[in-house]
């Protein structure tokens, strides 16, 4: 939330689902998790990277395969999710 307030120079990538992203988003750019490695050159290098899901479990796995597969370095996953978000 403070990184959202203070319009900090970051990436939020949401990995759940089309329809949970559209029931419900706190304004992040929707990569599913099924789609994270393919569409892995839209997530940024640069700067910091926020990634969440619904409980933080798949924001996890998202973390992990990005830096197995990808070597990502920058990644921060939202624990707990939207359900510790909101």
């Amino acid at each position: 939330k403070n990184l959202i307030e203070t319009k900090a120079d970051f990436q939020l990538i949401d990995v759940r689902e089309p329809h949970e992203f559209t029931a419900r988003n706190i304004g992040g750019e929707l990569i599913p998790l099924s789609k994270i490695l393919e569409l892995s050159d839209q997530i940024s290098r640069v700067i910091p990277v926020v990634i969440h899901c619904q409980s933080g479990a798949r924001s996890k796995k998202a973390i992990e395969l990005l830096q197995q597969e990808k070597g990502f370095e920058n990644l921060n996953n939202l624990k707990g999710g939207l359900l510790e978000y909101l």
